[in-house]
């Protein structure tokens, strides 16, 4: 399973020969960049989800009101708010599209593309080697690989 029988990483996980500390902290500085994109990603995704849950949570208060005798407050959530743009021209899915086919397809594959260019491809090199300076050889749970 693994190429390992001295307790280190695995071959994806140890930096390609020549590749030097600058380079490595470099990478691994871009990859985090790009968790955190992953991270505003999942925001995002859940701002649509609520507001699409709070949209349809208002056709629910269009019939309470109406029910207790306030049709004209019933007519003007509906009018104004059921529907709505949540910005000029779009409603959430919009937002999150342009933000998965624009910004993160881009950061994604520059990330992929400097990290193929410049270490083979392999990920988490930095992530790799911290573990290596802060695991405790020999001890259960502080494994290179798993068995």
């Amino acid at each position: 399973m693994s190429d390992v029988s001295d307790d280190r990483p695995d071959s994806a996980h140890r930096r390609p020969e020549g590749l030097d500390d600058a380079t490595v902290e470099a990478l691994g500085k871009l990859s985090e960049a790009l968790e955190t994109t992953e991270r505003a990603r999942g925001h995002l995704y859940t701002f649509h989800q609520l507001t699409g849950h709070a949209d349809l949570m208002l056709d629910e208060a269009v019939e309470l009101l109406r029910a207790a005798g306030h049709d004209r407050q019933a007519d003007e959530v509906s009018a104004e708010l059921v529907g709505r743009n949540v910005i000029e021209g779009r409603w959430t899915f919009q937002i999150v599209e342009d933000y998965d086919d624009g910004y993160h397809r881009c950061f994604r594959d520059l990330e992929e593309r400097i990290r193929n260019e410049l270490a083979g491809g392999r990920r988490h090199l930095y992530e790799a080697e911290m573990k290596e300076r802060r695991r405790t050889r020999g001890r259960p749970g502080h494994e290179a690989v798993p068995e």
